[in-house]
């Protein structure tokens, strides 16, 4: 079982090589970059490091930073696309809270937790597949200032698609005579660095929890 899904995951990994030799890959990074951000499965991450690798490995015949541009771009429109749908569905969610008042307590806390600590949270969370996801959601239906959330999000989707493709080109100059070992390292190497984030991401969340942060009511306008 195991076996053949790393054989699937080598093949996929290998269409992908093959295809980053190809200009139109940079709007497979922009798309897959777009729906990772609403569908959480989607391996946006993956196709940048590979641009990032055609790129050192001299296979690609565009440039470092239209690999950063592509990413960038994709992960900034899906997140503005998961605030609106956030934002569709924040209604909803507030007829719960008046008729749930331990909902209501979670809503508020979600809230002040975006409101407080959202501009850094939404740079970490860009580095976690699901967590940026649930966080870009909670800032459309917790009504965050649409301006305040394009400010960040534009701030942190240069430096998650610049941290994916600049580390795949540094480390795929080291392997420019095997593509393969030069995205496995870099992957690896990616993977590591996120289960990091995530580790002080938690440990700084364990620390915190003891200080309650005050629950702001929530927006009722967009500015």
């Amino acid at each position: 079982m195991l076996a053949g899904v790393l054989d699937w995951i080598s093949e996929v990994t290998d269409r992908l090589g093959d295809w980053s030799s190809n200009w139109w890959f940079l709007g497979v990074i922009l798309a897959i970059a777009f729906l990772d951000s609403v569908i959480p499965v989607v391996p946006s991450e993956t196709t940048v490091i590979i641009g990032g690798v055609a790129v050192a490995t001299d296979l690609a015949p565009y440039s470092l930073w239209m690999v950063i541009a592509a990413g960038a771009a994709g992960a900034f429109l899906g997140d503005n696309f998961a605030y609106s749908i956030g934002h569709a569905f924040a209604p909803r969610f507030e007829r719960r809270a008046r008729r749930k008042p331990g909902f209501a307590k979670r809503l508020q806390w979600a809230n002040g937790q975006i409101r407080t600590r959202g501009g850094l949270l939404l740079i970490t969370a860009r580095f976690i597949p699901g967590g940026r996801t649930a966080l870009t959601l909670s800032s459309g239906i917790t009504r965050q200032r649409r301006w305040w959330f394009v400010r960040w999000i534009f701030i942190a989707s240069l430096i998650w698609a610049g941290y994916a493709a600049g580390l795949a080109r540094i480390i795929g100059e080291g392997f420019a005579d095997d593509h393969t070992k030069a995205f496995w390292i870099a992957f690896g190497t990616a993977l590591g660095i996120n289960v990091l984030i995530e580790l002080v991401r938690h440990r700084l969340t364990r620390n915190t929890a003891s200080t309650p942060l005050p629950a702001p009511a929530l927006a009722k306008t967009d500015a």
